[in-house]
C-alpha cells in the first residue's frame, strides 16, 4: 500500500513537471511556420529547449493494465495519475517516435479514454437538451469519486452513506416524492440524474479530465502506428464527430482536439463506417458527420475552418467518400473561395489545398469554380503575392490549369489572358504551367472567335 501511494505521488509530480501538450496545426497548411520554427530551434541554445522527457521502454508493458484500470475507476487521484502518465507517453519529442505508446499494445485504452469524454458529455448539457440516457460505469463501486466537494457533503449529510450508492433505496424514495415541497439544501445532489451529481467545481474538474483525454487521443493520432486502429474504431469517430457537431456549446479546446484528430485520420477514414454493422454508441450517420464538418468550415474561428478545409480536401480523394460529399460540393467551394479572401496565410493554404483536390476529382466543381465570382482573381493573388509556401503557389497554378483543361471554361478564362501572360514572363517558377494554360485557351482551332472576344472585347 505504501508503494502504491509513492507511485501516485511520483506520477503526479512527473505530470506537474511535464511541458504543455502539443498544440498547433497538423502538418500540411503550415509548412512555412514549421520551417521557421525548425530554423529557430536550430539556432537556439540547448539550455533554452527545456528538460528532455525520458521514459523507460518497459514502463508501458509493466503498467498498461494499471493505466486502463485507473481510467475506468472514475476516482480523481487515479485519473490524474493515468492522464498525466499518458500525456507524457503521447508527447512527441524531436526525433522520438514513442513507439512504446502504441494503442494496439494497450488493450482497452482507447475505450477508457473515450468513456471519460462521454462521462463529461453526459453532464455537460442541461437536462432539457440531453439526447438520451447512458448507463454510468465510472466509479460505480466507490462511495465518493474525489471530484468537487463530495467529501464535505458526505460529512454534512447523514443520509448519503445510506443513499443508495449500494442499494438505491433513498434515491428511489426521494425521486418518488414528486408532489412534495423543495428538497433540503443538503440533498441537492438528488435534483439531477446520474449516479454521481457534481457541484460546479466537480463539473469543472470533469471537464478538465475530458479535455486532457481528448488531447491524449489527438497526440496518439499523430503516430502512424495508431492511425489504422483509430480510423476503424467507430466509437472513437462517433465521439469525435459529436464533439464537432456541438462546437457551439462544447468546450473550445475539446472541439479543437477533435477536429485535429480527424484531420490526421482523414486519409484512412471511410465515412461508410457509420452505416456498418459495427457496434454503435451515438448513432451518427454519414450525412450528420459531413454536416458537422460543414459547420466547422463556416466557423469564424481560424483553427477550425482551416482544419475543416484540410479535412475535406483529404476526404475527397477517397472514391468511397466522394458520393457522400458531392451534395455539399457547391457549399464547399463557395466557402473555400471566401477563405481565399482572408489575410491569414493558413486559411489561404488550407483553401488552396482543398480546391486542388476538388477540381482534380470532380468535373462539376471545375465548371462551377471557373464561373464563381472572384474565384480566379483570388487564386491569382495567392500566386502574385506570393504565398510564402512555394507548394501552395504551385497548387494554385495547377488549379487554374485544371480549369483551363475543360473546354466549357475557356471562354470565361480568356478574360484573364493578360494576367496569365504577365505571370508567364515575370515568374519563372510558374512559366511552364501558365504556358500550358495559354496554349489550352488560344491554340485550339475552335477558339479563334473566343480568343478575339477575350482580347478585343468583341
Amino acid at each position: 500500500m505504501q508503494k502504491r501511494e509513492q507511485g501516485k505521488s511520483g506520477g503526479a509530480a512527473s505530470g506537474a513537471a511535464a511541458p504543455p501538450a502539443k498544440r498547433g496545426r497538423p502538418f500540411g497548411s503550415t509548412a512555412g511556420s514549421v520551417a521557421s520554427a525548425s530554423a529557430a530551434d536550430s539556432v537556439a541554445p540547448a539550455t533554452l529547449l527545456g528538460p528532455s522527457l525520458q521514459i523507460h521502454t518497459s514502463f508501458v508493458e509493466q503498467n498498461n493494465k494499471r493505466i486502463v484500470l485507473a481510467l475506468q475507476s472514475g476516482l480523481k487521484s487515479e485519473l490524474t495519475w493515468a492522464l498525466n502518465t499518458l500525456t507524457l507517453l503521447s508527447f512527441k519529442e524531436k526525433e522520438d517516435m514513442r513507439k512504446d505508446a502504441c494503442l494496439a499494445k494497450i488493450p482497452g485504452l482507447l475505450d477508457a479514454l473515450l468513456q471519460i469524454i462521454d462521462d463529461w458529455r453526459d453532464i455537460a448539457l442541461p437536462k432539457e437538451l440531453r439526447k438520451g440516457q447512458r448507463a454510468r460505469t465510472l466509479g460505480s463501486t466507490s462511495v465518493v469519486t474525489g471530484f468537487g466537494h463530495e467529501y464535505e457533503a458526505l460529512g454534512s449529510n447523514s443520509l448519503l452513506p445510506q443513499s443508495g450508492l449500494g442499494s438505491g433505496s433513498s434515491t428511489v424514495e426521494i425521486s418518488g416524492q414528486k408532489n412534495t415541497s423543495k428538497l433540503r439544501p443538503s440533498e441537492w445532489w438528488f435534483d439531477e440524474d446520474g449516479l454521481f451529481n457534481l457541484d460546479d467545481e466537480g463539473r469543472a474538474e470533469k471537464q478538465q479530465c475530458a479535455v486532457v483525454a481528448s488531447n491524449i487521443i489527438r497526440n496518439f493520432s499523430f503516430m502512424p502506428e495508431n492511425e489504422i486502429a483509430m480510423a476503424q474504431h467507430r466509437h472513437c469517430l462517433e465521439t469525435v464527430f459529436q464533439c464537432i457537431e456541438d462546437h457551439i456549446v462544447e468546450d473550445e479546446e475539446l472541439v479543437t482536439n477533435a477536429i485535429e484528430t480527424i484531420v490526421n485520420l482523414a486519409p484512412l477514414l471511410d465515412l461508410r463506417i457509420f452505416s456498418s454493422p459495427k457496434p454503435s454508441y451515438i448513432k451518427i450517420s454519414e450525412k450528420r458527420a459531413v454536416q458537422a464538418i460543414m459547420g466547422m468550415l463556416g466557423s469564424p474561428v481560424k483553427a477550425w475552418h482551416c482544419a475543416a478545409a484540410e479535412f475535406l480536401g483529404r476526404m475527397i480523394i477517397n472514391p468511397d467518400n466522394e458520393p457522400l460529399l458531392l451534395p455539399f460540393v457547391p457549399q464547399i467551394y463557395k466557402r473555400l473561395v471566401d477563405l481565399l479572401s482572408l489575410q491569414a496565410l493558413d486559411a489561404q493554404a488550407a483553401a488552396i489545398g482543398a480546391l486542388y483536390n476538388l477540381v482534380d476529382v470532380n468535373m462539376d466543381c471545375r465548371l462551377k469554380l471557373a464561373s464563381e465570382r472572384w474565384a480566379v482573381d483570388r487564386i491569382l493573388k495567392v500566386i502574385k503575392a506570393p504565398h510564402p509556401v512555394p507548394e501552395v503557389c504551385r497548387k494554385a497554378a495547377m488549379i487554374i490549369e485544371h480549369l483551363a483543361s475543360d473546354p466549357q471554361n475557356r471562354t470565361s478564362l480568356l478574360a484573364y489572358e493578360n494576367a496569365f501572360a504577365e505571370i508567364l514572363f515575370l515568374d519563372s517558377k510558374h512559366s511552364d504551367t501558365f504556358a500550358r494554360i495559354l496554349f489550352e485557351l488560344t491554340s485550339k482551332p475552335s477558339n479563334k472567335m473566343a480568343a478575339a472576344r477575350g482580347i478585343w472585347g468583341m
